[in-house]
C-alpha cells in the first residue's frame, strides 16, 4: 500500500473512530461514573473488537454481510434492541447492572462483542475495506486497514473516556451526574433512532 493511500487511510479512520457515536457516549458516561482506570477493559474491547472485525471483515466475512439481507436485518434490529438497553440502563442507573444489582463499567468481552452487532460498524468496516483491501493481497491489505483503526480507536477511546473522567469533579454533584447520564442515555438512544429511521443497511 503506498504511503500516500495509507496517509489517506488515516484520516479517514480517525474521522470515523473521533467522531460522536455510541461507542464514545458509552466510554465517556463510563469516565464519568467509573473513572479512566476501571473504564480500560472497555477501552480494550471497543479498539481491539472493532479492529478485529476489520480484518475479518477485509479477509472473509464482507461479501457474506452484503449478499445476506437477513443477517443485515438481523444486526440492525439486535443491535438497535441492545443500545436502547444500554441507553436506558446508563440514563438510569449510570451503567451496567452487576450481579449484585450494582452499575458496573462493560467488560472487555461485552465491549468486544457489541462491535460484532454494531450495524453501522459493519457498514464502515465493509465501506473501507472495499476501497483499501486489494484483492491482490488481501492478508497484508486488510491487515493494515485493522492496524488503522486499531491505532485511531485506542486514541479516540482513551480520549473519550479520559474527557469523562475529567468531568468528574464538575460532574460529583449528584443532579449533574443524574442529567449527564440521561444526556448520554439519550444520545444513544437519538442515535437508534436515526438508524432505524434510515431504514434497512445499505452496502457499499
Amino acid at each position: 500500500m503506498p504511503i500516500e493511500t495509507f496517509a489517506a487511510l488515516l484520516v479517514l479512520t480517525f474521522a470515523g473512530c473521533w467522531t460522536p457515536g455510541p461507542n464514545n457516549a458509552m466510554l465517556a458516561a463510563s469516565g464519568v461514573n467509573f473513572g479512566l482506570a476501571r473504564t480500560v477493559p472497555h477501552i480494550n474491547g471497543v479498539w481491539l473488537g472493532f479492529a478485529g472485525m476489520v480484518l475479518a471483515v477485509g479477509v472473509l466475512l464482507g461479501e457474506a454481510f452484503q449478499q445476506s439481507a437477513l443477517l443485515r436485518e438481523g444486526l440492525r434490529w439486535g443491535g438497535a434492541a441492545l443500545l436502547l438497553w444500554i441507553a436506558w440502563q446508563i440514563a438510569t442507573k449510570g451503567g451496567l447492572p452487576s450481579a449484585r444489582g450494582e452499575p458496573r463499567p462493560m467488560t472487555f468481552v461485552q465491549a468486544a462483542a457489541f462491535q460484532w452487532i454494531n450495524a453501522k460498524a459493519w457498514v464502515m468496516a465493509i465501506a473501507v475495506s472495499a476501497q483499501f483491501v486489494s484483492p491482490e493481497a488481501p492478508w497484508l491489505t486488510a491487515t493494515l486497514v485493522a492496524l488503522a483503526f486499531a491505532l485511531a480507536g485506542v486514541t479516540s477511546s482513551v480520549g473519550w473516556a479520559a474527557a469523562g473522567q475529567a468531568l468528574r469533579r464538575f460532574l460529583s454533584v449528584p443532579v449533574r451526574l443524574k442529567a449527564f447520564n440521561i444526556a448520554m442515555g439519550a444520545l444513544i438512544a437519538l442515535g437508534v433512532v436515526a438508524m432505524v429511521l434510515d431504514g434497512p443497511v445499505a452496502v457499499p
